[in-house]
């Protein structure tokens, strides 16, 4: 271990003992068991530990300030902004400025000396920042899960993102649709993860196949209006669309009516009759970067005759709906079916735990959940 700086990680794991646990251990603090202090130690001696300069200094005087670190497209997105907002007004009722870090990032022990904390936003594994982030010496709060292999975090904010496209794939079908597509985010963070698994896993439960395209992760409109015109010309029986990243659903509405396909109405019922999805399959229902713009794939069987099987006209109706609320969702016309992720919420949430942390209010590794819910609108509903 003497190629590179020995990291509070590295201890941990070769003690057998959470990251915390080495923290409080080394420094005299928490309730670490005796035994365990000592073999701490003796492990971080024999592995060439040596504590973080900045974590030090910052152990005896508050800076008074929290960093946050957003994805490097949080400038084109609302709700970046609109989550920066939340975390902002909730660090500051604990006296706390925020100071919004580069996209690049720094090197830890240089932001660890400027803060009291960090909160990380939609960490993911290919941001060759976080890992120096997270490894700072100071606590830090992930929204949303980080699914890489650096130090984890001291606590993280998540929402169940496999619930809330579960719904929207539920509500569509409740509507008609017997052919739903998904415009998924590439990358690896776990939102984007978690939206394609969900696809896939829902299709094979309800004998449906979830077309999947996927698209940058903060896909332009004109990048999903490309997406989804190249998605219905491919398959013309494709009856939903529900697109992922914030921002997109205009893109989405320009495609349809340019193909022809009149959103919130689906021919379903005159082509293949009223049969639910679950009926027709015989099984039960249930419950940016640069991307790949040119994949797509089923997510789930196909089904066995019956809608899934034929293929209507380019003038059939076409559902739409979004991962994602916002202006550009309930601005559009018509007005898109959304999942309303509540970020200015979400943010204060993030900034919450982090105070909580700071404050010996919450223990490390503490996992708080966060709710959304599901606005519907006339994208999937029958025109006036």
């Amino acid at each position: 271990m003497t190629s590179r700086t020995v990291t509070l990680l590295d201890v941990a794991r070769a003690a057998g003992v959470s990251k915390s646990t080495v923290s409080d251990a080394l420094q005299g603090s928490g309730r670490v068991a005796e035994a365990t202090r000592d073999r701490v130690r003796a492990v971080a001696e024999e592995l060439g530990y040596r504590p973080n300069s900045a974590a030090r200094r910052l152990r005896r005087a508050s800076t008074g300030a929290v960093g946050l670190h957003l994805p490097a497209t949080a400038t084109r997105l609302d709700y970046y902004m609109n989550l920066a907002f939340g975390a902002v007004e909730r660090a500051q009722e604990d006296g706390l400025d925020m100071v919004l870090l580069a996209p690049s990032g720094a090197a830890g022990g240089r932001i660890a000396s400027r803060v009291d904390g960090l909160l990380v936003i939609d960490p993911e594994p290919g941001d060759s920042a976080v890992p120096g982030l997270l490894d700072a010496g100071v606590p830090v709060v992930t929204g949303e899960r980080y699914l890489g292999p650096a130090t984890g975090p001291s606590g993280a904010v998540v929402c169940d993102n496999a619930a809330s496209l579960t719904a929207l794939l539920d509500h569509v079908t409740e509507r008609g649709a017997r052919r739903p597509a998904l415009l998924a985010p590439s990358g690896s963070s776990a939102w984007a993860t978690a939206l394609r698994a969900t696809a896939g896993s829902w299709g094979r439960a309800h004998g449906v196949a979830v077309t999947l395209r996927t698209v940058p992760f903060a896909s332009t409109p004109a990048e999903a209006e490309a997406a989804t015109r190249a998605l219905l010309a491919a398959d013309p029986a494709v009856d939903a669309v529900i697109c992922a990243p914030d921002g997109s659903a205009p893109g989405v509405l320009r495609a349809a009516t340019t193909l022809g396909r009149k959103v919130g109405a689906t021919s379903t019922s005159s082509a293949c009759g009223t049969t639910s999805a679950s009926e027709a399959s015989g099984t039960s229902g249930g419950n940016g970067r640069n991307g790949e713009g040119g994949r797509s794939e089923s997510a789930g069987p196909g089904r066995p005759g019956g809608a899934a099987a034929a293929v209507g006209p380019m003038s059939a109706g076409l559902l739409v709906a979004s991962c994602v609320d916002g202006t550009a969702t309930r601005g559009a016309e018509p007005p898109v079916t959304a999942v309303d992720l509540r970020p200015a919420a979400y943010g204060r949430a993030c900034a919450e735990l982090l105070c909580d942390i700071l404050a010996d209010r919450a223990a490390p590794d503490t996992v708080r959940r966060h709710s959304w819910s599901l606005e519907t609108r006339a994208s999937t509903g029958s025109p006036g």
